[in-house]
C-alpha cells in the first residue's frame, strides 16, 4: 500500500505540474490550453488501470515472455533506424508512430526487456554467476546489440539505463568485484574515446562546464533552465505562475519540467517531490528485500533502479549536475506511452510485493 499510494502521489503531482508548464505552448500552438494534460491523463488513466491488473498477476508468469520481449524490442530498435519509419526530432531519430497521433520509443520497451530477460535468467544459475562464460558473456553479448542500436539512433542517456540497469542486475546477481572495476575502465575508456578523440558530445560537456559562454545558442537552454531554477527562491513564485515557459525555456513540459517545479514550487517544493521519489525507491528496494524468491527480488531490483537512475539523470542534467542527456523525468514528463510503461512497471512491483515473505511490521 506505501508503494502504491506513493506511485499515485506522483503520478498526480506530475500531472498538475504538466499542466502549468505545458499550456502556454499548447496556446501558442492554437490549441486547446489543456490539450497536453488530456492526453497524457488518458496514458495515466490506462495506465493506472494497467497497473492494478499487473498487480494481481502472478509475476512468475512473466517469465515466459522474457525471451519474446527482449526479441520484439532489438527488432523495434532496428525499425527505427530504417528510413521512412523511424521518426527524426532534435537530430535524433527514437520515435516510431503514426504522426503525431501516437508514437513510443522502442528503448522504452527496451528497458524493462532487459529487466525481465536479466531477472528469469541470472535467476536460475546462481553459484554460475561467478563464471565468466555464463556470469558475464551472454549479458555483455545482449548489452553491446542493443547499446550500438541505440548509440545509432543516437540515445546517450537510454543506452546509460539499459547498461546501468543490466550491470545492476548482474552485480546482485552474484558476479565477481573484479568484472565490476573492468566493466568502468572499458566504459571510462569508451567515454573518453567517444568525447575526446571523435568529439561526440564535445559540445555539451562544454555547455555543461560554462553554458553562459554561448547564451544564445548551444548554452541557451542550460542557461534558462538555471534562470528559472534561481526564479523560484525558496518558496517559488506560485503554482502556475512561472515565467520561463512562456516559450522560454524549451523542452518545459518535457525534459526540463523540474525547472519549472522549482521555479514555482521553489526549493522546499522541489525538495518534497525529491523525497517523495527517494521515498519511492526506498520503499522499492525495501519490497526486493523481502521478496519471495530471487526472481522477484531481481525483478524488483531492476525496476526500482530504472527509475532512480533516470530520476537522478533528470535532476542533475536539470540542475547542472551533469551533462544535458535528453532524458525525462519519470511521471512528470509528458510522454503518454512512456508513462504508460512505467505504470505497468510499478504494477511488476506491485505484484512481487503481493507475495512477500511476512514481516513483522509489515
Amino acid at each position: 500500500m506505501p508503494f502504491l499510494l506513493l506511485v499515485l502521489l506522483l503520478t498526480g503531482i506530475g500531472l498538475v505540474m504538466l499542466f502549468s508548464a505545458s499550456f502556454p505552448r499548447a496556446y501558442y500552438k492554437g490549441l486547446n490550453p489543456a490539450y497536453f494534460l488530456i492526453r497524457q491523463g488518458v496514458f495515466a488513466t490506462a495506465g493506472i488501470a494497467l497497473m492494478l491488473g499487473i498487480g494481481k498477476i502472478n509475476y512468475q508468469r512473466f517469465r515466459g515472455a522474457s525471451r519474446f520481449l527482449l526479441g520484439v524490442s532489438i527488432i523495434l530498435l532496428a525499425m527505427v533506424l530504417i528510413p521512412g519509419i523511424g521518426q527524426t526530432r532534435n537530430n535524433a531519430t527514437r520515435w516510431i508512430g503514426v504522426g503525431e497521433l501516437f508514437t513510443f520509443q522502442p528503448s522504452e520497451i527496451a528497458k524493462f526487456a532487459v529487466v525481465l530477460y536479466f531477472s528469469d535468467t541470472i535467476s536460475k544459475k546462481k553459484d554460475k554467476m561467478r563464471t565468466f562464460r555464463y556470469g558475464i558473456l551472454p549479458y555483455a553479448f545482449w548489452m553491446v546489440v542493443i547499446a550500438a542500436l541505440m548509440m545509432l539512433e543516437p540515445h546517450l542517456s537510454g543506452t546509460v539505463l539499459i547498461l546501468g540497469v543490466g550491470a545492476i542486475l548482474m552485480l546482485v546477481g552474484g558476479i565477481r568485484w573484479i568484472w565490476v572495476f573492468a566493466a568502468l575502465g572499458v566504459a571510462g575508456a569508451a567515454g573518453y574515446l567517444i568525447v575526446g578523440v571523435l568529439g561526440y558530445g564535445s559540445s555539451r560537456i562544454a555547455m555543461w562546464h560554462d553554458p553562459w559562454i554561448d547564451p544564445l545558442k548551444d548554452g541557451y537552454q542550460m542557461v534558462q533552465s538555471l534562470l528559472s531554477i534561481g526564479s523560484g527562491g525558496l518558496l517559488g513564485v506560485g503554482l502556475g505562475k512561472s515565467r520561463q515557459k512562456f516559450l522560454y525555456l524549451p523542452e518545459e513540459h518535457n525534459d526540463f519540467i523540474f525547472s519549472i517545479v522549482c521555479e514555482e514550487l521553489g526549493l522546499i517544493g522541489a525538495c518534497v517531490i525529491m523525497l517523495l521519489f527517494a521515498a519511492l525507491i526506498l520503499r522499492g528496494y525495501w519490497i526486493a528485500l523481502h521478496a519471495r524468491d530471487r526472481f522477484g527480488a531481481l525483478l524488483v531490483v531492476g525496476v526500482t533502479s530504472l527509475i532512480a537512475m533516470q530520476t537522478f539523470l533528470n535532476i542533475g542534467v536539470v540542475t547542472g549536475l551533469l551533462p544535458a542527456t535528453g532524458i525525462s523525468l519519470p511521471f512528470f514528463s509528458y510522454g503518454g506511452t512512456a508513462l504508460l510503461i512505467q505504470l505497468a512497471e510499478m504494477g511488476v512491483v506491485l505484484s512481487v510485493s503481493r507475495q512477500m515473505k511476512p514481516t513483522k511490521n509489515g
